[in-house]
Order: C-alpha cells, then structure tokens, then sequence
C-alpha cells in the first residue's frame, strides 16, 4: 500500500472517529462515552483507537474545537470585502451563528461543553482561543474597515466586538436552557436578526 493510500485511510479513521464521538458525548456525556464504546461505534479495536488519539480527553478536546470554532469560516479577503459594504457583514456573521445555535446536534455538544468548561483546565483555554479569541479578531477586522471606509462612527473596534458578540452568545445559552427544559425555543429566532438591526442603527454614519 503507498504512503498516500496510507495518508488516507488514517485520515478517514480518524474524522469517523470524531464523528461517532461526538454523537455519543453528545448522548451519553463524557463520563458515559468510553473509548470502548467509540471504537465500536467505528468499527475497530480499542487499540486501533489509540493510533490517532492518546485517550478520551484528547478525543474531546478535538470535538471541542469543532464546535467551538467561529462560525465565521471565511479568509481576510473575504471578511474585508464583506466589511466594505457594512451590514452585510454582522448579517452573515449572525446568520452562521444562529444555524450552528439552532443545529440539534451542535447545541447537544454545547450544553456538554458548558458543563465540562467548568471542571476541565485545558478546555477552558481552549474555548477561549478556538471560540472566544478567533471571534473577536474576525468582528474586530470587519468593524475597523468599516471605520475605515466612514460606514460606521469610530470606536474601539475590540469593543464593539465584545458588545456585539456578548448577546449572541447569551441568546444561544438561552436556546441550549429551554431546550434542556423541553420548552420552546422558537421565540428566539427572530431576536438574532433584531440584535442586527439594533446593532447596525447604533453604529453607522
């Protein structure tokens, strides 16, 4: 077999491993999600398992990253051309946030992640990084070229940042605590387009 073939087999192991850990940390928890379970859940040996991750909370820390990531997946190139017409640019941003709160299985992920955060070291930093950090560089970006480009009045880039991620990240724990009840979530929906509107008309020129 060549090395290439080799490249991706291990690669398609290893995505099929996050995939079905991620369905059962999302089920079961982290507690209840052993690396048996997971290895069954592929197909494989329990030892297989340990030629692409070196025990569980290494398994973990990868989902995390997936679902901590920015929703906001695009290049500078991108962002800049998107921040050059001004609202548009918080509009997407806030659409692909919205998607990834009201996706079953990622706010399945957040309600675990939240709990972990709180008892795991290495999560917290990266939460922080992956989420936190990224977010706020990719808005601080966008709003500083609308400066630039006389769209919006001038401010602390970083803190309009802060201020406009702060609520979307509040509605989306108030989706993940109504859901955890078994209430209704529904009323949020329109609050993220709203929290743009009110945003964009407090800013711009």
């Amino acid at each position: 077999m060549s090395t290439t073939s080799i490249f991706v087999k291990n690669t398609g192991t290893k995505e099929k491993i996050l995939k079905a850990s991620t369905a059962l940390f999302s089920e079961l928890g982290y507690k209840g999600a052993s690396v048996r379970k997971i290895a069954a859940q592929v197909g494989i040996r329990e030892s297989a398992l340990y030629n692409h991750f070196k025990n569980k909370e290494e398994i973990f820390l990868e989902v995390a990253k997936g679902i901590f990531s920015s929703p906001f997946s695009i290049d500078s190139s991108q962002i800049k051309e998107l921040a050059e017409r001004g609202k548009p640019f918080i509009q997407k941003f806030t659409m692909q946030y919205k998607m990834l709160t009201f996706d079953k299985n990622n706010e399945k992920m957040f309600r675990l992640l939240m709990i972990e955060l709180l008892q795991n070291k290495e999560l917290r930093e990266q939460f922080m990084s992956e989420f936190h950090e990224k977010n706020i560089k990719v808005l601080s970006e966008g709003f500083f070229i609308m400066m630039q480009n006389s769209l919006i009045r001038s401010h602390d880039p970083m803190m309009l940042s802060y201020e406009f991620l702060s609520t979307l990240f509040y509605m989306r724990l108030q989706v993940t605590l109504l859901r955890f009840d078994s209430l209704s979530a529904d009323s949020l929906s329109t609050q993220f387009e709203k929290h743009v509107d009110f945003f964009w008309e407090s800013i711009k020129m």
